[in-house]
């Protein structure tokens, strides 16, 4: 019997790989019943001093086919790609697109006034303005500094 050399970190070097890896995935589960996977938009949000800019990526999607749930402090936006129906006679057809209904909450870090939001939808790019409150806008934090006694 050959005695094997227990190292703790190789065990901590998988378990963060494994961490890492569900954290680089865009795919989540849909339902435990189909097995599927629900792919979820790509995601920007850039902040300037007066607002929020957020763009989604939501290639194949109608704009009739998207709910935008705008709060003060989040994005909520679902939407479906329908699939096309197609008939074909000759051979099988192999798909890698995705089909179904998605839904992502995008929390933000400033509040926002959420009734003059603007949004420009354009070759499956959404993009939206998200203007800031007037208190968040002028929001100065001071910082002391105190020098050590010696």
């Amino acid at each position: 019997m050959a005695l094997v050399r227990w190292n703790p970190w190789r065990e901590i070097d998988t378990l963060q790989r494994q961490i890492n890896s569900l954290f680089e995935d865009t795919r989540v589960p849909s339902t435990l019943f189909d097995r599927g996977f629900i792919k979820v938009p790509a995601a920007e949000l850039k902040e300037t001093d007066d607002a929020l800019h957020l763009k989604l990526e939501l290639p194949g999607i109608d704009a009739k086919d998207l709910d935008i749930q705008v709060t003060e402090d989040a994005v909520r936006i679902s939407g479906e790609r329908k699939s096309e129906t197609k008939t074909e006679n000759n051979g099988t057809t192999k798909s890698e697109f995705y089909y179904g209904k998605f839904q992502r909450v995008i929390p933000l870090s400033a509040r926002i006034q959420n009734t003059n939001v603007t949004a420009d939808y354009k070759d499956g790019i959404l993009n939206l303005t998200l203007p800031k409150l007037e208190q968040e806008k002028n929001k100065v934090v001071k910082v002391n500094l105190e020098q050590p006694t010696a």
